[in-house]
């Protein structure tokens, strides 16, 4: 025999089930109180949820740094004379993806204790009969080598290489891209080439009448699932508003200018060349993997800047531009350790913004400065996969600046070497 609290407890619940149906129990009789077409209706909506997927990760990490160092997390150093340390969100994404039929839609948050911004949003359409090839609009990666578009949810270093974060700042660029790559099964699946055109600014709203081509055409290819190969040949031609009449060029004694009044509203040409490589084996240690990039072009700047335009505000502008050769790129090694789940990486990574010229010459040919000097990095850590849900890392970078005896302040290394600790959550 049920007792007198179990009848009770059973007869509220049956009610409040009646209730979120939307069925009144006293009028249960009557046939038009179920609404058989909004239930059904109600039906629908749930199943068009089916093509919705929600995903993402959250990094919390601690940064010490030497007293000049540039931290990712935290606010920045007020004394420049002792080391300092802060915490805090490095990224908190949240990616919802929309699938169905021959189109999806993706939209990206990004939030962290300095509040919610957007990353990634953009439709995609795919040929129904080639089902790896489609045309993408919207705010997303751009398609220039391999280390933008590699996730920072499974990068094995904190952070992107320098190069990378100066010429193409937040990664992504308001565009339209087309991916042409044959269908699965077919001998050519190993070839995918990618082409768009952008906006230049980033995530930043669309200023100019001129757009940026990008371009990437690669080859990737497995082996008896023990060896994993990858290459590809990447190209950028756009352009940066000047937004002055003074431009310089650099010459046999350093920079020449131009004041043209013509120039003032022109674009300074912005062109990169790109070559990378990947290489994966398994072995009895567990994964070897090496990757690289190498870079060279034409890169628009300030006096003492190469950062490309993230901004929609033509005042943001108002600056003498210069044009500088650079070269640069990466190196990447990542070995696992058998049982244990610990990953051993090594960095190497470098970014000459003005390869014309070095050293002490720096600071002495007209108009050179800070805007003309190299910077490498060396950065080694390691990586505890405690599942497949939750990693940590941790990583140490040797930071260096050229050295000049006539710019302030690089006549000695700087003090900013950086140790990160971060903790990775991904779902």
């Amino acid at each position: 025999m049920k007792s007198k609290l179990q009848i009770l407890t059973s007869t509220l619940l049956l009610i409040a089930g009646l209730v979120f149906l939307g069925i009144n129990p006293a009028n249960a009789q009557n046939s038009d109180s179920l609404r058989i077409d909004d239930l059904e209706g109600r039906v629908k909506k749930i199943e068009g949820l089916k093509g919705l997927k929600v995903s993402g990760y959250v990094q919390g990490q601690y940064q010490y740094g030497d007293p000049e160092a540039s931290l990712n997390v935290g606010a920045k150093n007020s004394n420049t004379e002792e080391a300092f340390h802060r915490m805090g969100i490095r990224r908190g994404r949240i990616k919802f993806t929309y699938d169905k039929s021959i189109a999806s839609a993706v939209i990206q948050l990004d939030v962290t204790e300095k509040g919610v911004s957007f990353k990634d949003v953009y439709m995609q359409i795919k040929d129904p009969k080639f089902s790896a090839s489609y045309i993408k609009v919207g705010v997303f990666d751009r398609p220039f080598g391999y280390e933008i578009t590699y996730s920072s949810s499974t990068r094995e270093t904190p952070e992107r290489s320098q190069i990378f974060r100066t010429l193409f700042p937040n990664e992504r660029d308001l565009g339209v891209m087309v991916r042409l790559q044959p269908k699965k099964g077919s001998a050519w699946n190993v070839l995918r080439l990618d082409a768009g055109l952008f906006a230049g600014n980033g995530i930043k709203q669309d200023i100019k009448n001129r757009k940026d081509f990008i371009t990437r055409l690669s080859v990737e290819k497995k082996f008896h699932e023990m060896i994993k190969f990858g290459a590809g040949v990447s190209y950028y031609n756009g352009t940066v508003y000047q937004g002055t009449q003074n431009v310089y060029t650099f010459g046999d004694a350093g920079f020449i200018v131009d004041t043209s009044l013509t120039n003032i509203g022109n674009f300074a040409k912005r062109e990169y060349f790109g070559v990378d490589a990947q290489f994966r084996v398994m072995t009895v240690l567990g994964e070897t993997a090496l990757a690289g990039e190498y870079l060279m072009g034409t890169q628009p700047g300030s006096p003492s800047s190469t950062k490309s335009p993230n901004t929609s505000a033509i005042a943001d502008y108002i600056y003498d531009t210069y044009i500088r050769n650079f070269t640069g790129g990466y190196v990447v090694f990542v070995q696992e350790m058998g049982i244990i789940p610990l990953s051993a990486v090594v960095k190497y990574d470098w970014y000459d913004q003005n390869s014309k010229v070095s050293g002490d010459d720096i600071g002495t040919l007209n108009k050179t400065g800070k805007g003309d000097l190299s910077f490498n990095t060396l950065g080694f850590g390691l990586i505890w996969k405690i599942n497949k849900d939750l990693r940590a890392t941790a990583y140490y970078e040797i930071l260096k600046n050229e050295l000049s005896q006539n710019v302030k302040g690089y006549d000695v290394d700087k003090k900013d070497n950086l140790f990160t600790l971060r903790l990775q959550y991904k779902f």
